[in-house]
């Protein structure tokens, strides 16, 4: 083994779905990170299999990991809260990732779990909280505030001095426009387009946003 290898963080992925393949093909790629295995939490099963070679790991196996063991999760729903705290009650500690193809501003910050995919990017002064999922592709303005387990999906386009609730679902296309407040909680259909702000616990859809169901 290397020098270089030997200073690679090894990183397990929480999840064992599609978009946790995504995710462990830009470890596999990184010059930061060895990929040690996936881990499970809902169908025991999977456990006996492998994915993408590596080993599958079901959650109450995960207070046996090296302490230098680090993880980030690979669940798409805001629901992976439950999850994260589960791994986090058997001592493992997340980390950050960030595809090397995407931009975020060194006047912007990170919270601790937080994905950023390929070729997105972060403008100046904004501010993202704990274990958010941000796409492949997605755009994200100056001075925005994103609260903690949101998902922003593929290609959608957050406006400058934006403010986005905890647990708040942005789906693939969305746009929001500058200066809106989105609550908490809230699901954001694909291609739709807000252009007021947005209270908590609410389904919209359409251009413009409409609100279509109380969560």
């Amino acid at each position: 083994m290397t020098k270089k290898q030997q200073e690679k963080v090894n990183l397990h992925i929480l999840g064992a779905s599609l978009y946790a393949e995504e995710i462990a093909a830009f470890v596999i790629g990184s010059d930061t990170y060895t990929l040690g295995g996936f881990i499970e939490g809902i169908d025991r099963n999977k456990c006996s299999q492998k994915l993408l070679e590596r080993p599958i790991l079901w959650i109450d196996d995960v207070s046996e990991l090296d302490d230098l063991c680090k993880g980030i999760c690979a669940v798409g729903s805001p629901k992976r809260k439950g999850f994260i705290h589960q791994a986090q009650s058997l001592g493992l500690q997340f980390t950050t990732f960030v595809h090397p193809s995407a931009q975020v501003s060194a006047m912007s910050n990170l919270g601790t779990g937080t994905i950023v995919g390929a070729g997105s990017i972060i403008a100046v002064k904004t501010s993202i909280g704990e274990h958010v999922i941000i796409n492949r592709g997605c755009l994200i303005g100056h001075h925005v505030t994103i609260g903690s387990y949101v998902t922003i999906s593929p290609g959608a386009n957050i406006g400058g001095k934006t403010m986005i609730g905890s647990g708040s679902y942005i789906a693939m296309g969305a746009i929001i426009l500058d200066g809106i407040t989105i609550g908490k909680n809230v699901i954001i259909g694909a291609g739709s387009v807000v252009t007021k702000d947005i209270r908590d616990n609410v389904q919209v859809v359409g251009l413009p946003a409409r609100i279509v169901k109380e969560l």
